[in-house]
């Protein structure tokens, strides 16, 4: 089983998965939140971990993307916490050097996607995200937990990227910067200002637009890795760094760009719930 394991990529399958369930290596993590539409079109994010109580891959534990694994003094919904306190909560989740870890939630894998990125922020490889996610899961009848899964603390050690994360400074020089792209991931009608969902409408000046769910089917299963290279034609020897609301789509575009073999990507995990909160911060509307 453990060179299975060690074959592992960073894309798995419910029938991979439910064959693995029983390896001692493996640390699954059910990263769901909840987002909450309210009648006038606002909405608000809360953890899944009730949800997860209720039903869940069998073994499975929840890293709260509302709780442990933010920075909770932060005004930016879902800061990413410091680097020691990231990996301490991994930690108790049962996450070590030699852990295999999957990754899921009960949405489009995004919240799944800012774990397997924070992951390889702090030096973590060994993850891999299930495609479909609790969905697929779920419809294909595979079996099911509730409760609290037991967790084993484990001792992690990082290795830190500080280039997989970008900061306002320097998605501000990159806006004239032509070694850079700017990847706006959020639906094109946000980007293009026709709604808006943070403090000003549009877009951060001069960055392009490729919606994170764009990678991803009708069922949630993530398209070929021939269809998505079709879509994302972009210099590779170029940096990316990739924005949203709050880190978490743009999550989703550098973990797909990550498995096309792109090298230079970084994710502004405060996206426009920083910059748009700023009149200095310039930003566009499409004309």
């Amino acid at each position: 089983m453990l060179r299975r394991l060690n074959e592992m990529e960073t894309l798995v399958s419910t029938a991979w998965l439910e064959e693995h369930l029983a390896d001692p290596d493996l640390v699954l993590l059910d990263c769901s939140v909840i987002t909450v539409q309210h009648e006038d079109g606002s909405f608000h994010n809360e953890s899944g971990l009730a949800q997860y109580q209720q039903s869940h891959i069998p073994g499975a534990g929840f890293a709260d993307l509302k709780g442990d694994l933010c920075d909770s003094a932060s005004d930016i919904e879902f800061a990413i916490p410091e680097p020691a306190a990231f990996c301490q909560a991994m930690e108790r989740l049962g996450v070590g050097n030699n852990s295999f870890v999957v990754l899921y939630d009960s949405s489009l894998s995004a919240w799944a996607a800012r774990v397997w990125w924070m992951l390889r922020w702090i030096g973590f490889d060994r993850a891999a995200i299930l495609d479909g996610g609790f969905g697929a899961w779920t419809a294909e009848g595979r079996p099911l937990s509730s409760g609290l899964a037991a967790r084993f603390p484990a001792q992690l050690t990082p290795a830190i990227r500080p280039g997989l994360i970008a900061d306002r400074n320097e998605v501000m020089a990159a806006i004239t910067d032509d070694d850079v792209v700017l990847l706006d991931t959020l639906p094109a009608v946000y980007y293009c200002g026709e709604e808006v969902m943070y403090a000003r409408p549009g877009h951060i000046t001069g960055a392009i637009n490729l919606c994170g769910t764009d990678y991803l089917d009708d069922s949630g299963h993530y398209k070929t890795l021939g269809e998505i290279a079709d879509m994302l034609d972009l210099d590779r020897n170029r940096r990316v760094i990739t924005y949203c609301g709050g880190g978490i789509l743009a999550s989703l575009n550098a973990f797909v760009m990550t498995r096309l073999g792109y090298r230079d990507i970084a994710v502004y995990t405060a996206s426009l719930q920083e910059w748009a909160s700023d009149p200095a911060n310039p930003m566009s509307v499409c004309s």
